[in-house]
């Protein structure tokens, strides 16, 4: 059962009110001795439950006048349609692998997309590998199922039907991380040759597992407002051999979207329509900052042409090397696909997970983790915002790790990677989400570290001192 606060009585009510309208911006809400009396809360109580509003963006502070509903106003999203070349031909990616993991200290790491240290729940993870090494011994030392441990299978079963994706444990790999899952789910339809198509932009990791395979790539624009481009999608599947789609709807990496239900739904109907395969990375689902976790492609899926792949080391730490994959019916292929990577999964984190999974800490842990993400996210984000050119965009995220930031086309962009390097500021260019160069004045921002005042006076000064150094 997941850890509630007392002061949730009062913010769930005023959270509603703003919802409905009952309180427009710039309202003032009650003091914190009315709500005191009220609800029956000590003052911290409810000091907790006002910064925890703040948090959200929805109320603001005003010295000696109290709390105010917030002054939002409709958040201005560019649109631009994009072109992007129908296709690229066996192109190698070589892009250097530093751009997207190399730390230059933690404050000033924004392109690590893993938990820092000090989000990890180490103390959590170290207690109950001990307890799973005491409890399983020397059988820890020997091979498991290839396919994964049963009851694992059957706990994440469980927990995605809570999601309301139906899926039978024994279609269910697990495997060493998420790339692994996706390698075997490629491997199960594809064959060299074969095109694919991926949302645009795209984590580099994924470009580099196809073309590993040897696969071709149609790249289908994401787009800050619906998410996808569905008619896009649609004419490159009337125009070519289409084999998958490479698909991350929920809190998607780079851009920090999420797709709607409708978009889920219409990108399902086209596949259904060219009876193609959707392989879809659910790794960030569990990381919203709403009130509930958003739906899967794979729940409305009715004749099983989903994968559905995901890993725990986004939510608990990367060392831990653990992932599954619901083949459904591509098991047979994705099975054998899977034997031949390798015998199975490290044991040690298959008891780690399994025994997380069965009792309430892991719940609680995301639960604090999506909270200071939600946090993190909120604090960068008003920084870019607020210290970067005139003509620069930062989408808001609802989830996940990234933020993704677009510049003026009329900035150099090479002076300002150098001197982001100079002062050691690590952002992700956004040439390595793609074969083609549509990205150049792109860059993802991370803020799954532990963000700092000093992390916030360098994206300050990557923001400003830089373009003040230039005019």
């Amino acid at each position: 059962m997941m850890k509630t606060y007392k002061y949730e009585i009062f913010t769930t009510a005023i959270e509603e009110e703003i919802r409905n309208g009952i309180l427009q911006r710039k309202d003032r809400l009650p003091s914190i001795r009315e709500i005191k009396k009220k609800y029956k809360l000590s003052t911290s109580s409810v000091q907790s439950g006002f910064e925890y509003l703040m948090i959200k963006g929805l109320i603001v502070s005003i010295p000696r006048s109290g709390y105010f509903v917030a002054d939002t106003g409709e958040e201005y999203i560019p649109e631009t349609r994009v072109k992007l070349p129908p296709a690229v031909r066996d192109e190698v990616f070589m892009k250097n692998i530093a751009l997207t993991s190399r730390r230059a200290s933690e404050s000033s790491s924004f392109n690590n997309a893993v938990p820092a240290d000090l989000l990890i729940p180490q103390k959590l993870i170290l207690r109950t590998m001990q307890e799973v090494i005491r409890e399983k011994g020397a059988a820890l030392l020997r091979y498991y199922p290839s396919s994964g441990l049963e009851l694992l299978r059957q706990d994440i079963a469980k927990q995605m039907g809570e999601y309301g994706c139906l899926f039978n444990p024994d279609e269910l790999i697990i495997t060493d991380g998420a790339l692994q899952a996706l390698t075997i789910a490629l491997k199960s339809v594809t064959k060299a040759g074969d095109i694919v198509a991926v949302d645009s932009p795209c984590v580099f990791s994924v470009l580099e597992v196809i073309t590993n395979l040897d696969l071709k790539v149609i790249e289908i624009p994401v787009h800050y407002r619906e998410g996808f481009d569905t008619e896009y999608f649609r004419n490159a599947c009337a125009e070519n051999d289409i084999r998958a789609l490479i698909v991350t709807p929920n809190f998607h990496n780079p851009t920090g979207i999420m797709m709607s239900d409708e978009v889920k739904k219409e990108i399902l109907h086209i596949a259904e329509r060219y009876q193609m395969c959707i392989i879809e990375n659910d790794m960030y689902s569990d990381l919203y900052f709403g009130e509930k976790r958003p739906r899967c492609i794979k729940s409305f899926d009715r004749e099983g042409l989903v994968m559905t792949y995901s890993s725990f080391s986004k939510t608990l730490a990367p060392g831990i090397r653990l992932g599954w994959l619901y083949a459904g019916r591509f098991y047979s292929k994705a099975e054998r696909a899977r034997f031949a990577l390798g015998r199975s999964v490290s044991p040690i984190y298959q008891e780690l997970v399994l025994k997380l999974l069965e009792g309430s800490s892991y719940e609680r842990h995301l639960r604090s983790f999506r909270r200071k993400l939600n946090e993190q996210a909120v604090l960068v984000l008003e920084t870019l915002r607020k210290s970067f050119p005139e003509g620069s965009y930062f989408h808001k995220p609802q989830g996940g790790y990234s933020i993704w930031g677009q510049m003026p086309e009329s900035v150099e962009m090479k002076k300002f990677y150098e001197y982001c390097k100079n002062n050691r500021i690590l952002f992700t260019p956004g040439e390595t989400f793609s074969f083609t160069n549509r990205y150049s004045h792109h860059f993802r921002i991370v803020f799954a570290e532990r963000i700092t005042s000093e992390s916030l006076l360098l994206l300050e000064s990557a923001g400003s001192l830089f373009f003040e150094d230039e005019n």
